[in-house]
């Protein structure tokens, strides 16, 4: 496929609302390294991932205008 990756799986699921803590301690109980939320403070989608230094990163996606 033009050198990309074919992809193997797909998965549906239900976005759940929380806090970034919250987030974080679901991404480490499911062993996962991102996770993604409905972030309840601003009521938007974020991913939480592990970086590799140990901290987390969050990405914040925002719709065009």
């Amino acid at each position: 496929f033009g050198g990309f990756e074919e992809i193997v799986r797909r998965k549906q699921f239900t976005v759940q609302t929380m806090t970034e803590e919250d987030a974080i301690d679901q991404m480490e109980l499911l062993g996962h390294d991102f996770f993604l939320f409905r972030d309840s403070i601003v009521d938007a989608l974020h991913l939480i991932y592990r970086r590799k230094d140990g901290h987390y990163g969050v990405l914040e996606p925002q719709l065009p205008a």
